[in-house]
């Protein structure tokens, strides 16, 4: 979408507040903070196309706020966030005008997710409009929001970015951004050729007799897992100076920005890739992963 969805965050934690804005700015949302259910009603005064709100708070209540902002803005659309232990209140809420809920912890995915969702709903004349079916591009992770890296880069270089990817990702108790378990490998040219994954790094470090043909009985002894003691240090310390494209996996099937989701389903099965890489006007622009299909999945199964 080319307009930027602006969203109002309604949550009496800071902590929380501040966290979500940081990341779902970097998505390309713009964020309005409110920390109480009564400034989120002042803040409806800059035209939200999104309420996230919480609803435990003191004072004015996720509900009680619901109600007021549904009384002013009938057709905004508001997920409300809540913990597992009030699913009822929740779903409760739904029954009083809200678009969708959340329980917390929440995927940072499932949400951008769902505040997509929620203003595909509504056109700019706040009228409902009809819900029409996702095609790749809005389902997938862009390029800018997946770890690459250059097939010369070593693979202890490859280890520490994948790592960085986990740990630099910002968490609390409401909120969870997790690294991805893979990365694109591109040449010098910037044409991708490879993707590496967790199970290519565990997959090289196997021995390689392990895929020779079968010892005779009187060999077999040393083919023993008795041996493998203090294995896996020394294959991963060998492993460590080799560059990428000695041990990544093929490049993913490609498939359309503009393709359903059925046809990304289909290539995942038919293929058994668990990703796919997503391609526009012959550039790679981004990532659709199984459970990327899986959220939509849930989404359509709530509906």
């Amino acid at each position: 979408m080319s307009k930027k969805i602006k969203v109002l965050m309604v949550d009496d934690e800071e902590q929380f507040r501040s966290t979500t804005k940081k990341i779902l700015n970097k998505r390309g949302f713009e964020t309005v903070l409110a920390g109480s259910g009564e400034e989120a009603i002042d803040k409806l005064s800059e035209n939200p196309d999104v309420v996230i709100l919480d609803i435990k708070m003191p004072g004015m209540d996720g509900h009680q706020a619901l109600k007021e902002i549904k009384k002013r803005s009938p057709h905004l659309p508001v997920i409300m966030l809540t913990g597992h232990g009030a699913l009822p209140s929740a779903q409760e809420a739904l029954t009083e005008g809200a678009f969708d809920y959340l329980a917390k912890p929440c995927d940072i995915d499932l949400l951008a997710g769902k505040i997509t969702d929620a203003f595909r709903h509504t056109t700019t004349d706040d009228v409902p409009v009809p819900a029409i079916e996702k095609t790749v591009v809005e389902v997938m992770i862009p390029m800018e929001h997946y770890t690459t890296m250059n097939e010369n880069d070593t693979v202890q270089k490859a280890v520490e970015k994948l790592r960085d990817s986990f740990s630099a990702k910002i968490s609390t108790s409401r909120l969870m951004e997790t690294g991805h378990r893979s990365f694109l490998v591109f040449d010098d040219s910037g044409m991708v050729t490879g993707i590496v994954a967790i199970t290519d790094f565990l997959s090289v470090i196997m021995p390689a007799y392990l895929s020779a043909p079968k010892p005779s009985m009187a060999d077999s002894m040393q083919y023993s897992t008795m041996f493998w003691s203090g294995m896996f240090t020394r294959e991963v310390r060998q492993l460590a100076p080799k560059k990428i494209k000695d041990i990544m996996s093929p490049v993913p099937p490609a498939v359309d920005a503009d393709d359903n989701l059925m046809e990304a389903a289909h290539m995942m099965v038919h293929n058994q890739e668990r990703r796919l890489i997503v391609m526009k006007k012959g550039e790679v622009v981004g990532i659709i992963r199984e459970q990327d299909l899986f959220f939509e999945i849930e989404k359509i199964l709530r509906k």
